[in-house]
């Protein structure tokens, strides 16, 4: 008797290695006794999205996927509905988008963890990453971790490999109350008050040891959350607000740097939570006398036959290569329609400020932080890399990443010039960031580079879904007549403080 395909097997989704790796995946529940597993996958937001299974029906999914709802890539960030997902094409002109069907989602067996502080539960938690593909196997195109791919597809055709180093900046903070009142609680668009939250120390001593020490138990407990989970932590340190904490990971290939920022900010934020803490990776909360946090971005090109770094100078002199400053005139040249990706919340254009340690133009310079992208290394230099400081803490992994990728090789390939460095970074003659997130989904909209690199299908999605966010907090200000102001304001704490 025959015995019909898998759906893996059908649409041959997994690798000779990956199919190694479910063997060793399955022998570690059988041997650890793993009642339930976390399929996680990464919405639009880049917020983390799960369903939990039991250890047998994890053992299907492997091979079979598992059903979602689709609904997660159709909802903006306070979970309002923006497409007509009931009618032909789901609002999107896609056939398969129709009535708000199941997606698939295919567990990366690569990905596959044990949560550390579900370890009291008998026989525990794991956790594993999903890819989502429609029903006839189709990869979904609206999937943040899909796009990362297929950008990273043509990096490997040239021969090359982007590695990527995380530099992230968030708050600590203590709960308050326990308690979710009514005033808590939202609807569909509308988000509820966070929860009440006080400071953990005073701040404004930057790698103040005393401040650092006040928060030592909790960033302890996290890590030895990270070692547990294999986050490759290099560095903690007290930074400039109160409670304002940074988290430096060593250098891994881009995907698995995505995956890495995104267990890192669940794992951080459940962690904090079982032990009465708060984390909030919002880029600048409505709080008094808090400031902004940032997402440095390190990134490098790496020759895969050879393992040279691309990016450092062939000869004595100059701080990049030629393909290097090609690179970089890439970034430099698509950074404003590129800000969505980076900075896809209204919230975070609160952080392009003059003299603030954040960029406000897209510009550079070798070893300085008042740009937007600091080239660090130079000849003889194998770690010489580019660390993009335009991020906020919010952006999705795989979107910032791929366009990331998708800017640095349109300026490859046209040869871009980046220009001199810029050694007064806030007076330089350099085009200046977007002011808002709406500003920066018009230069977006428009932008040729990454419709040609993602498809007009998704860059059209990625607008209208961010609109409706940005229409929301624009209706809101108008109601109360703050429009165009300079402070974050009471709706971006309650839309972002704890959705990241």
């Amino acid at each position: 008797m025959s015995i019909d395909p898998s759906f893996v097997d059908r649409h041959d989704l997994h690798s000779a290695e990956q199919r190694r790796q479910c063997a060793d995946v399955l022998a570690r529940i059988e041997r650890d006794g793993v009642r339930f597993v976390r399929l996680a996958w990464a919405d639009p937001h880049g917020f983390s999205r799960a369903k939990l299974v039991t250890a047998s029906a994890f053992r299907s999914a492997l091979t079979n996927g598992h059903n979602i709802n689709i609904a997660t890539s159709t909802l903006d960030s306070a979970g309002a509905r923006v497409f007509s997902s009931f009618t032909r094409g789901g609002g999107l002109g896609i056939e398969e988008m129709t009535g708000s069907p199941n997606l698939i989602v295919v567990p990366d067996p690569a990905t596959f963890r044990v949560l550390p502080w579900d370890a009291h539960v008998s026989g525990g938690v794991a956790w594993v990453l999903c890819d989502e593909y429609f029903t006839n196997g189709r990869p979904f195109p609206f999937s943040p971790r899909q796009l990362l791919k297929g950008q990273l597809a043509r990096v490997a055709q040239r021969g090359w490999q982007l590695t990527v180093g995380l530099e992230v900046e968030w708050y600590l903070l203590k709960v308050a109350t326990g308690i979710v009142a009514d005033e808590n609680i939202g609807g569909p668009g509308v988000r509820g008050r966070p929860i009440a939250t006080v400071a953990v120390e005073p701040g404004y001593q930057l790698h103040s040891e005393s401040g650092l020490d006040l928060m030592q138990p909790m960033l302890l407990e996290l890590a030895d959350t990270y070692e547990k989970l294999g986050l490759p932590l290099r560095s903690i340190e007290n930074e400039w607000g109160p409670g304002q904490v940074e988290c430096t990971f060593a250098p891994q290939d881009a995907l698995t740097a995505a995956d890495t920022m995104l267990l890192f900010r669940t794992a951080t934020r459940q962690v904090c939570r079982r032990h009465g803490h708060f984390a909030t990776f919002m880029t600048r909360p409505a709080l008094p006398r808090f400031v902004a946090s940032g997402w440095h971005l390190h990134q490098s090109l790496g020759e895969v036959a050879s393992g040279r770094n691309l990016l450092m100078p062939e000869g004595p002199e100059g701080p990049l290569s030629a393909l290097g400053l090609a690179y970089l005139g890439g970034l430099i040249a698509h950074a404003n329609a590129g800000t969505p990706f980076s900075t896809p919340t209204v919230n975070g254009y609160r952080r392009f400020r003059s003299f603030s340690l954040a960029p406000d133009r897209a510009g550079w310079a070798v070893d300085h932080r008042g740009v937007m992208v600091r080239v660090l290394g130079g000849p003889g230099d194998p770690a010489t890399r580019l660390e993009n400081r335009i991020g906020e803490p919010m952006a999705n992994p795989y979107l910032f990443i791929a366009q990331q990728i998708a800017a640095g090789l349109a300026g490859v390939d046209a040869s871009d010039d980046p220009g001199p460095p810029d050694v007064e970074s806030y007076v330089a003659d350099r085009p200046l960031l977007p002011k808002s997130l709406d500003a920066a989904l018009d230069a977006l909209a428009g932008a040729s580079v990454y419709r040609a690199a993602f498809g007009d299908t998704f860059v059209d999605y990625f607008v209208k879904l961010k609109r409706s966010e940005t229409g929301r907090f624009q209706a809101w200000a108008r109601e109360r007549g703050l429009e165009g102001s300079d402070e974050p304001t009471e709706w971006e704490h309650n839309e972002y403080f704890d959705f990241f």
